[in-house]
């Protein structure tokens, strides 16, 4: 059945998917389609079941369908899918962010997190009236035209650091620095000085793998912002309400001048925010001249479902640490496995969040995270996919843990990939 639905799809969608990394390309495979999915596991066209770590990229942090957020959205959508006007839960859902997110005193509802990286690099050119941009080779903000440059995710593993169709005018004021290393970005202030508006970062680069900041990297970083007179924008699209509820400006103590968000915010659903202090958002549009739209921005479906998975959040903040414990239970179980065969993995985690590097240095950035195998990384991906696991179909993406995730899981997980190393080492994959 599912061969015969990716030829349909092939015939009629570019690729036969909507995103590219579905195409399972980067992993030498055809896609799985999916029917439905319930806590932790997804279920394919042909009722084959899988323990789930792509958790529709993230956002599903309770796990799939979870009841409260699936009875509260059922009884919405009774009252109408979309209205082009305002609605009490977009004030509600904009109240609960601003309490529980540092340094956030308005916020701007948008439908993805490209529009919101999009939006939030639009205001920051108007306030510091700076048109250029700093980003990190690796980091992914999104399919805007001035941000797929040395992008991370499907572009990276697709082997494309831009797009066609994106011009030299359009990229011209966007300055890539490497990922943990404070001194190519002070390069680069001082190369253009008076110029830059914002550094832009991924707070844990989870578009290249997981790669973690280093002890002061953040910190440094919010100090020659400061210094420059330039915005610090944090990408929060993966980390937000992940790492904590308060995001990775409460985890790592730093303090953001914007913040982007995306559809974890609603529960899964088509949305995203951008949101900063009241002196820098009054720039937006109806306030300020910073224009920006849309018909279905805080549309009353997926405001509904943010309001009530953020909620469960903030009231069972102990969910972040069961999420942790068995995030450090599986990665610490892959390092175990790798260690005990002899093969050469480098294992990232923080949080709730995994990756699984097939080399054996120590992933640290974007050059150290491209030493990484791929095709080891495609034949393992596949072989867990064959005992019902279900990991990104590309090396340069994160596992996700959810709460709905149980110790059992963790543990079918493991053992499906000590058979996996195992059938890889006899296969001469190390060699």
């Amino acid at each position: 059945m599912m061969q015969n639905l990716f030829a349909r799809a092939k015939k009629v969608m570019p690729g036969g998917v909507n995103s590219p990394v579905r195409s399972f390309k980067a992993v030498g495979s055809e896609p799985i389609f999916i029917k439905r999915a319930n806590g932790s596991k997804i279920y394919d066209v042909e009722n084959n079941e899988y323990i789930d770590y792509v958790c529709s990229w993230g956002p599903m942090i309770l796990g799939h369908n979870n009841p409260q957020i699936a009875e509260r959205v059922t009884k919405a959508v009774e009252s109408g899918l979309s209205f082009g006007a305002p609605t009490e839960n977009e004030v509600v859902l904009a109240e609960l962010i601003i309490s529980v997110v540092p340094n956030i005193e308005m916020i701007r509802m948008v439908n993805s997190g490209t529009e919101a990286v999009m939006s939030a690099l639009r205001l920051a050119r108007a306030y510091t009236q700076k048109d250029k941009i700093i980003k990190f080779e690796g980091c992914y903000h999104g399919h805007c035209d001035n941000m797929l440059v040395k992008a991370g995710s499907g572009a990276l593993t697709l082997t494309a650091s831009g797009s066609l169709g994106v011009t030299d005018e359009q990229v011209k004021s966007t300055l890539i620095a490497d990922y943990n290393d404070i001194g190519s970005v002070n390069m680069l202030f001082e190369a253009n000085k008076d110029q830059v508006a914002a550094v832009i970062i991924e707070p844990v680069a989870a578009n290249m793998g997981v790669v973690l900041p280093g002890k002061d990297f953040l910190a440094e970083l919010r100090i020659i912002c400061d210094k420059h007179k330039a915005l610090l924008i944090f990408d929060e699209v993966i980390t937000g309400f992940r790492l904590s509820i308060g995001g990775a400006q409460e985890y790592f103590n730093i303090e953001a001048d914007i913040v982007t968000f995306g559809k974890i915010i609603g529960g899964g659903m088509p949305v995203g925010a951008y949101g900063a202090k009241r002196d820098i958002m009054k720039f937006v549009a109806p306030l300020g001249g910073v224009y920006q739209a849309g018909t279905l921005s805080g549309n009353p479906i997926a405001m509904t479902a943010g309001i009530t998975q953020l909620s469960i959040l903030n009231e069972h903040k102990e969910i972040y640490k069961k999420i942790e414990i068995l995030a450090k239970l599986l990665a610490d179980g892959f390092e175990k496995t790798a260690r005990e065969l002899a093969i050469p993995v480098c294992v990232n985690r923080i949080s709730s969040l995994v990756c699984v590097f097939f080399t054996g240095e120590k992933v640290r950035d974007f050059k150290s995270s491209q030493k990484s195998n791929t095709k080891q990384y495609a034949r393992f991906f596949n072989l867990m996919l064959q005992s019902g696991i279900n990991l990104a179909p590309a090396q340069f993406e994160a596992m996700f843990i959810s709460n709905a995730h149980t110790v059992t899981d963790i543990e079918k997980t493991l053992e499906a990939a000590k058979k996996a190393f195992a059938i890889m080492k006899e296969e001469g994959s190390f060699i």
